[in-house]
């Protein structure tokens, strides 16, 4: 009987530290590492969930860059940390990408890490200098059909998933177009705005204001539906290229042995605050489209992007050293 009545205790006091963690989280700043430099759309989601966490949870969240690698330093920066909850960190699709581009990778997408929530994503868009002559997705893969190695196509580095997707086309169609990469979204647009690559694939938000100028023309957008931001541009699919739909995920992760008490909470939060009108309003116009997940779907979500883009750079025969 006393052995029955000290598991019981043992039990109850368990569940009262996990309702102490939950109402105590959190009682300091809370950083969210960010594993790209500043003005990308990893960095620009990041900022904008900061900012909504700071004043829904009573403490500064701050978004902390540490670039390189590909991501793989901020990655790995964020799998070393201590698992309790003042540790996050924002990651794009190099996080599924990275395990099969790279030789090495300081952290496992399945075992270092815990999802809280896939917060949004943002198709890739196909993009063509306004001198090229191809109206449609068709036209550009005959263009460069009769031009053997003359087209390029610009994205923001090897590995990205703008790269793969440029990588998809060219593998499906067996057209020769020359991958150009660039040290983020930023440079490579500006190369296609200057003319000097023909080409670009990219994700949607950066390139948008210039879509909307008429600086860039816009051929096809990855995702499974139009964007409404760009209502008159086709997906893929509807330019005759199935099979073909890619994204750039925004998603946020803790380290694996964070309490679930604080897991939920963020995700709860998380969760609220992409669905707030303002919140929704701001990042649909960046080119965003909501998700908050749950973390079970974000789990299974990661699990299915790792073998596709695998796939992928496989197929492609990228390998980055």
């Amino acid at each position: 009987m006393k052995f029955i009545m000290r598991i019981v205790i043992s039990f109850i006091a368990l569940l009262l530290s996990v309702a102490s963690i939950a109402q105590t989280y959190p009682n300091k700043p809370v950083r969210i590492i960010v594993p790209f430099a500043t003005g990308g759309p990893t960095d620009s989601m990041a900022r904008i969930l900061a900012q909504k966490l700071t004043e829904s949870m009573g403490q500064s969240y701050v978004v902390e860059n540490r670039a390189g690698a590909g991501g793989n330093i901020g990655m790995g920066m964020g799998a070393k940390a201590a698992p309790d909850g003042y540790t996050l960190t924002m990651v794009s699709s190099s996080f599924v990408v990275n395990p099969s581009l790279y030789a090495n990778v300081p952290y496992d997408a399945y075992k270092d890490f815990l999802p809280i929530s896939l917060a949004g994503a943002s198709p890739n868009l196909i993009v063509v200098h306004p001198s090229v002559p191809a109206k449609t997705v068709q036209e550009l893969i005959a263009l460069i059909r009769a031009n053997p190695g003359k087209y390029s196509f610009a994205h923001p580095g090897v590995g990205t998933t703008p790269h793969l997707s440029g990588e998809l086309l060219r593998l499906s169609f067996n057209i020769d177009m020359v991958s150009a990469p660039f040290g983020g979204a930023g440079p490579a647009i500006t190369s296609v705005l200057a003319g000097h690559t023909p080409v670009g694939v990219t994700a949607l938000p950066p390139a948008m204001v210039h879509v909307k100028s008429g600086a860039l023309r816009a051929l096809a957008v990855t995702s499974a539906k139009r964007n409404p931001e760009l209502p008159d541009v086709p997906t893929l699919a509807e330019a005759g290229v199935s099979g073909q739909e890619a994204e750039t995920m925004q998603g946020l992760l803790v380290p694996v042995g964070t309490p679930k008490a604080i897991v939920d909470r963020l995700h709860q939060e998380i969760v609220k605050i992409v669905n707030q009108p303002d919140t929704r309003a701001k990042l649909t116009s960046m080119g965003f489209d909501i998700v908050g997940n749950t973390p079970d779907q974000f789990t299974t979500y990661i699990h299915s992007e790792v073998n596709r883009w695998g796939k992928v750079i496989r197929d492609a025969k990228i390998k980055v050293e």
